[in-house]
């Protein structure tokens, strides 16, 4: 295991409701797909992006694992197969977004099957204080009322002590285990310089590593297209 990935999972597994926080790169994705694989019932995932759902569900069915998703890219007919797999307790792990499943169709189907826990995925998203805050996460507040029994798990790659605070209270989390990873990272090193001559300072550092990859990230799209 990577550092505290088994803590994390030891939390699913015991029902213990968590806020766990673990760098890019870290193995958060584990924390919940270990459980989900050995725990009875279907594990509901909240996830904000399509293609990350998309490249989980390829991965776990790579795996052998019964994984599929619900989002507004599929036709009715594969939602409707989804529904009827969920139905039949053929999914292991459902990942869909917070916009569908607090919708009341959606409510209302999983209070009718065996959902093992709720993992809310990038849930920096429900905080107010977090840097990608969305108002539909917000509504997650919710499923603790509708599913009392059920633990919820929030894992982020980012969040400070407020934030995760907020995010403990905004998901109506009870005593939950409190996870938080070292963002120590021996491979990589960070430097400020003052901004002088912005295309003399990039060439120089191009220079440096000549006939590496490189990455130059910009603020705006106007300052990518100017360099």
């Amino acid at each position: 295991f990577l550092p505290l990935q088994r803590e994390a999972i030891e939390s699913v597994v015991a029902g213990r409701d968590s806020v766990v926080v673990l760098p890019t790169g870290g193995g958060k994705s584990l924390c919940y797909q270990v459980p989900a694989v050995r725990l009875p019932g279907t594990a509901v995932v909240v996830s904000p992006l399509i293609s990350l759902m998309k490249d989980q569900v390829d991965a776990l069915i790579e795996c052998g694992v019964a994984a599929d998703c619900l989002n507004s890219s599929q036709s009715q007919a594969e939602q409707d197969d989804v529904v009827a797999r969920l139905r039949a307790d053929d999914l292991k792990v459902l990942y869909v977004s917070p916009e569908r499943l607090m919708m009341e169709g959606s409510l209302r189907l999983l209070r009718g099957q065996e959902v093992s826990f709720i993992a809310v995925d990038e849930a920096h998203c429900v905080s107010m204080w977090g840097h990608d805050f969305r108002p539909e996460y917000r509504k997650l507040g919710r499923l603790k009322q509708v599913f009392p029994k059920i633990a919820i798990h929030a894992y982020t790659a980012t969040a400070t002590r407020q934030v995760r605070d907020d995010i403990a209270a905004q998901l109506r989390l009870e005593r939950p285990d409190v996870l938080v990873g070292s963002f120590d990272r021996p491979n990589l090193i960070y430097s400020v310089e003052r901004r002088i001559d912005v295309i003399r300072q990039v060439a120089d550092v191009l220079d440096r590593h000549r006939n590496e990859s490189s990455i130059i990230y910009c603020i705006r799209r106007a300052d990518v297209d100017d360099l």
